[in-house]
């Protein structure tokens, strides 16, 4: 995989190298299906002489990147000879064939810009033979292909599926040139391409026809050599070049190329990145951002910056537009701000705050020793005010340094975080509050150089310094837990662990799977659609995305662009109850994830907060003093087009609470969420979900015929099996039925006797009761068949059940023994023996 389009750190739908759409492509050895019907070829233009030379045997060219997050995650980048049927053909679902894949070298260091590579064009190749004539006739046509880099992350050193993004052509660092235009959106409109033709008789493309577009029909036509040739799109008519060895260089897309704006004065600066956000920036409509008022307010200081040549009152300048926009995405590097923010937090007062779900500002953590134990503020104490102002107009007007948020809750906590933080010179703070049990007092606290109290409100508080990207245990539960911390880091280290803990899990039948995403700020999304897709057994469509198009300034949404989870291979696929913990340091592709696990209900999200709202993807560029800022390009959208993280993120399905309880258990080391977690997955899928019908009560003949192909009995697919002491006297047995699927069971009361007379006598003194969801249903409807078993006789009253609807389905069989009863074996009491089944279905 690699970028197309755009530049995305916390990489959203990132625009893939490889685009979806429909078509046909002809199969290696075959003329170009494709064409469907005859057209009169263009004349070819008059040559001296066919080109010299016997065509090259080694391309070697550069690859230059001024893209910041070029190579994030990159771990495995390979340069091929990319077969172009899928370009040809117009097909955005072609996957490059293995056996065309012809893999080249990398002969300088690739994470530095430029690098170069050497590439060996095979005897034979084995590409797609394309008819690119269009002459009606069944040519043996000619096989095109591009030079391109990629990444590989899945299996061999070829590219699959995953790796392709998909299917399709690529759009970025390749020897083509390719649009990112709405209107000619993945054309190629120059470059180079490398083109083998088997035989004398194939004819190229020698210049683009009138409709400004490659392989159509109103391409001027040119006879190629036998063998390799490079023909040069950028020259008119096209030029070929048949020397040994062409060079070919890789283009970086305008689009993926750093916007560089450090060269400019601050005032220049601002208006170029204005002007940017203006067009660029993918939700104004969706946070109603004016940015004429931006500029009003904002101009003025970058004017006065520069007339003072204050390159700290320009940074302070270059913050505050920026935290002007409510998007967790745009950020800045603050190193020249480093002694700003180390004043605004020195000072504390060993207090940190924490609101409860009650809406409760309490002390949830005490400094030992510090001025807030010294005053005797008691841990659990509700403040009521700090200086006379009320505690929540206090934090309200709080303006964290972690700003901005798109997520207005998550923006409650870093206000919280940073309201006992002071400049030193504050000197005291009186903070009123009342302790557990106690009444309303008030103290005045000193401002001390405390960071305790801080740093224990950190949404990283606790994290080990240095972890794999992917983690993974079996808890004592029995349950699975992996910790996925990046999608930013090596990704082929990434999916190599991924798949040894899900093999792990599936080869040990592990009854349940709790991923932990609470601390993970994101990286590529494509590759956080593809790890989700290990618990899908489809493809599912996850998203959209769209970006500012200059030709119709606004943001295009290719139609057939989506972002697909490709599940992989069936024995990696996990199918069983999954949970995903969340919280606000859940970030960008983090959330994508998420979100992705809760599509078609796969996994129930649990957690105190919702993840961060970071919902787009995001471009970098830089600013005077060498200055990086980001900001998000990329509207994310889920697969109807609703904007579906930006904001609001991923909200956990099942909310644990926040109290003072938690907190302090929090600080003893407990993880209240992975508990909750655990209770949650015990549950089984469609556990509280009312379904929206009973299933299908069979026939009797139906049922007969079930019970003779071995449909299975609800006690045999239950958890609970009891042992025969418990089952042989009254009371009430509770059993647990979960299904994968809707399948045919056997509902049904058995009861075996010595002899035949015996069990006549047994069933005179036994009354059967059946309920489904709350109404009986009349035994007239239930089968009843005699058989032996064992040398005793039994009888067997049951119906088959199937179609079962998605939710918790609750059955009861009721058996009343009207007096003791002798089965000829042992003796059982009197009394009400009642088997209650849940069954639920995902």
């Amino acid at each position: 995989m690699k970028n197309k389009l755009l530049s995305v750190f916390i990489w959203s739908v990132v625009l893939s190298v490889m685009i979806s759409a429909c078509g046909g492509v002809a199969p290696v050895g075959a003329p170009d299906a494709a064409v469907t019907e005859a057209a009169e070829p263009v004349s070819e233009p008059a040559l001296e002489a066919l080109p010299s030379g016997d065509g090259p045997t080694v391309v070697t060219g550069k690859v230059e990147y001024t893209d910041l997050f070029f190579t994030m995650g990159v771990a495995e980048p390979v340069i091929i000879l990319e077969d172009q049927g899928g370009f040809v053909a117009r097909n955005r679902k072609f996957i490059i064939p293995v056996e065309s894949q012809v893999m080249g070298q990398i002969t300088s260091d690739f994470y530095t810009s430029p690098f170069t590579y050497s590439l060996t064009l095979p005897a034979q190749p084995k590409g797609t033979l394309n008819d690119v004539d269009h002459d009606g006739q069944q040519d043996t046509g000619v096989m095109v292909f591009a030079v391109a880099y990629w990444t590989n992350t899945w299996g061999d050193p070829y590219l699959e599926k995953r790796d392709q993004g998909g299917g399709g052509w690529s759009g970025a660092y390749a020897s083509t040139r390719v649009s990112d235009s709405s209107d000619s959106f993945l054309e190629v409109y120059g470059g180079q391409y490398v083109v083998y033709a088997p035989d004398e008789d194939q004819q190229f493309p020698s210049d683009f026809g009138a409709d400004k577009k490659l392989f159509t029909d109103d391409d001027p036509l040119v006879s190629l050599p036998v063998g390799w040739s490079v023909v040069d799109m950028d020259q008119s008519p096209f030029a070929i070049d048949r020397s040994d060895n062409p060079t070919l260089n890789l283009y970086e897309p305008e689009s993926s190329a750093l916007d560089d704006f450090s060269q400019m004065s601050y005032t220049e600066a601002f208006d170029a990145m204005l002007e940017k956000f203006r067009k660029e920036y993918a939700y104004t409509e969706f946070k109603k951002v004016d940015w004429d008022a931006r500029e009003e307010e904002f101009r003025p200081r970058f004017e006065e910056a520069e007339k003072s040549k204050d390159s700290h009152a320009y940074a302070l300048a270059l913050r505050d537009f920026l935290w002007s926009v409510p998007d967790t995405h745009i950020a800045m590097d603050i190193s020249a701000l480093n002694d700003d923010f180390s004043a605004d937090i020195s000072g504390g007062i060993g207090l940190a705050l924490g609101e409860t779900s009650d809406g409760k500002i309490v002390a949830r953590y005490i400094t030992p020793g510090g001025p807030a134990e010294k005053s005797g503020i008691e841990f659990g104490a509700e403040i009521i005010s700090m200086d006379g102002k009320p505690i929540d107009d206090i934090v309200s007007v709080v303006v964290p340094w972690s700003s901005p948020f798109s997520n207005p809750e998550i923006k409650r906590l870093q206000q919280l975080r940073y309201a006992t933080r002071f400049r030193a010179e504050k000197g005291q703070v009186e903070v009123a509050f009342v302790n557990p049990g106690g009444t309303a007092q008030s103290a005045v606290l000193e401002v001390v150089a405390e960071r305790d109290s801080f740093s224990v409100t950190s949404f990283a508080f606790g994290q080990p310094a240095t972890s794999l990207p992917v983690e993974f245990k079996v808890l004592p539960s029995g349950y699975g837990y992996i910790k996925i911390s990046s999608f930013s880091e090596n990704e082929v280290l990434s999916i190599q662990a991924w798949e040894y803990a899900l093999q792990y899990f599936v080869d040990n039948k592990v009854p349940g799977v709790i991923l932990d995403m609470r601390n993970n700020s994101g990286g590529s999304g494509w590759l956080a659609d593809q790890m989700a897709a290990y618990f899908f057994t489809q493809e599912v469509v996850s998203r959209k995305g769209s970006t500012y198009d200059e030709v119709s300034d606004e943001f295009y949404i290719d139609p057939a662009s989506e972002a697909l989870m490709i599940p992989p291979r069936e024995g990696l696929q996990y199918t069983g109850p999954v949970v995903v913990m969340v919280g606000p340091a859940c970030v960008s592709a983090c959330e994508f994830f998420s979100y992705d696990m809760t599509i078609n209900d796969r996994a129930t999200i649990v957690g105190q907060y919702p993840t961060s709202g970071a919902g787009g993807g995001i471009e970098a560029f830089m600013m005077p003093e060498s200055t990086y800022v980001q900001m998000t390009v990329a509207r994310q959208m889920d697969a109807d087009g609703n904007i579906h993280i930006e904001g609001g993120g991923v909200a956990p399905d099942v909310r644990v609470p926040v109290t003072v309880e938690s907190f302090q258990r929090v600080l003893a080391g407990d993880d209240v969420i992975l508990e909750a977690a655990e209770e949650v997955i015990g549950q089984p899928m469609g556990a509280g979900v009312t379904p929206s019908a009973s299933p299908k009560l069979s026939t009797k003949e139906e049922a007969e015929s079930a019970l003779s192909a071995g449909a299975e009995f609800l006690d045999a697919k239950a958890r609970e099996q009891y042992p025969p002491e418990e089952a042989s006297v009254p009371g009430e047995l509770t059993y647990t039925v979960p299904l994968e699927k809707s399948e045919t069971l056997i509902w049904a009361y058995y009861w075996c006797a010595s002899t035949k007379e015996t069990l006549a006598q047994n069933f005179s003194q036994i009354n059967v009761t059946f309920e489904m969801n709350g109404e009986v249903v009349p035994l007239d409807q239930f089968a009843v068949s005699e058989l032996e078993s064992g040398g005793n006789q039994c009888r067997v009253i049951y119906t088959a059940l199937s179609d079962w609807q998605s939710g918790e389905h609750h059955l009861t069989t009721s058996v009343t023994f009207k007096s003791a009863i002798n089965d000829g074996m042992g003796d059982y009491p009197a009394g009400d023996y009642i088997s209650k089944y849940s069954v639920f279905v995902p």
